[in-house]
């Protein structure tokens, strides 16, 4: 009940967050459910079981994306007085984890609803049984295997949700002296993990072609030839670019220092040095999913083929998973500048000018934009490079 509450009582913009993390569950709800449906229509056929698989990328930024809005909800931050009506970090974990649970379970449901409104099993509304064959509306539906998927969502983002915000015990020693004023934060970690993992993902993807056509399976939209090693590496390198782009946004913050820097490069910098560990994760599943859009087209041309060759679940699948990037970089970017509204206020105080700041945001856009650019070209050209020869 007081999740309820606090779910209700929140700031519109904060309510339109978990809307989208609703939109986003039912998105991936009715994908899962049109892979049991498919199973359903084909018994025999193997297909069900990649088809599965594929689901696990929007699965994974459907999650990622609810645990950035739990992250960022100002109902679940510990503050001063809560600890005293039992308000500590643990209880605000579980009140964050119920909150997110419940936007997912009513996406769900609104997947559930929608499923069964295109299989013609709900009546009276526009386009009921629109998709009755795409949809195996001929077979009823086994309800402990349509339970599962849709829990799939909700438990996942939960879960995670709860793991994220887990209270962190304080190890003895740990306290460290406070950063001189004006001084960035410690250099995130996570460069040589995040190029190990890429080099590694390439290096699989590049061995697991050798074989040929032979041991293709059939990618979402038709297009076949693509063997699963490769499309595990593929997920191997967004795993490492999303690990290195905390590193690569300090790298940017550092680049606009160098070489006796002005008041404006000098803020721009030291800002993307100290948001790094905050925008710089987010930066790198967008470059992800934009190296693996470049390759998929890549692909899509190589083979000679059109986007009406694009079924509407592969589009589907691809918004979902565009989708929740960019929100959850915006949402990391939100929190990044409410993070920082003190220090903007006291400047604007101490009579800085409004150009100033507008260029401050204009210069770290065109810095990220500078390096991570290149380097998500550079990923999607060697990633579509082994499958398309």
């Amino acid at each position: 009940m007081l999740a309820l509450r606090l779910a209700r009582g929140a700031h519109p913009l904060v309510q339109l967050r978990r809307l989208l993390v609703a939109a986003a569950s039912a998105g991936t709800g009715f994908l899962l459910l049109c892979t049991l449906a498919y199973a359903l229509s084909h018994p025999a056929s193997t297909g069900s079981v990649l088809r599965l698989a594929w689901c696990a990328v929007p699965l994974a930024a459907t999650v990622y994306f609810a645990v950035t809005v739990a992250r960022t909800d100002p109902g679940t931050r510990p503050r001063p007085g809560l600890a005293a009506i039992g308000l500590g970090p643990g209880r605000l974990m579980v009140i964050a984890a119920m909150t997110t649970a419940v936007a997912c379970t009513l996406g769900s449901m609104v997947a559930l609803l929608f499923f069964l409104h295109l299989r013609g099993d709900l009546t009276g509304l526009p386009f009921d049984g629109a998709a009755p064959g795409l949809l195996a509306a001929d077979r009823p539906l086994p309800l402990p295997a349509t339970l599962t998927l849709l829990a799939l969502v909700p438990l996942a983002a939960s879960l995670a949700s709860a793991l994220v915000l887990r209270p962190r015990p304080a190890r003895p020693g740990a306290a460290a002296e406070p950063s001189p004023p004006g001084r960035p934060a410690a250099v995130p970690g996570g460069l040589p993990w995040g190029v190990a993992l890429l080099t590694a993902g390439l290096a699989a993807e590049t061995y697991a072609t050798r074989g040929g056509e032979e041991s293709g399976a059939r990618m979402p939209g038709g297009l076949g030839g693509s063997p699963i090693g490769a499309l595990a590496g593929w997920g191997l390198t967004a795993v490492g670019l999303a690990l290195a782009g905390p590193a690569l946004t300090h790298l940017c913050g550092k680049l606009l220092q160098a070489v006796r820097p002005g008041a404006v490069r000098l803020l721009a910098g030291r800002v993307l040095q100290q948001e790094a560990r905050r925008i710089g994760r987010p930066l790198g599943v967008v470059c992800a999913v934009a190296s693996g859009a470049y390759t998929a087209s890549t692909l899509y041309a190589d083979a000679g083929r059109g986007d009406s060759n694009i079924g509407p679940l592969t589009t589907l699948g691809a918004l979902l998973v565009a989708g929740c990037a960019l929100l959850t970089l915006a949402t990391a970017a939100v929190e990044a500048k409410h993070a920082r509204a003190d220090t903007t206020a006291a400047l604007l105080r101490l009579g800085a000018p409004a150009t100033l700041l507008r260029g401050c945001v204009a210069l770290r856009a065109g810095a990220l934009f500078a390096v991570f650019g290149p380097v998500t070209w550079a990923v999607a050209e060697l990633a579509a490079m082994p499958l398309t020869r």
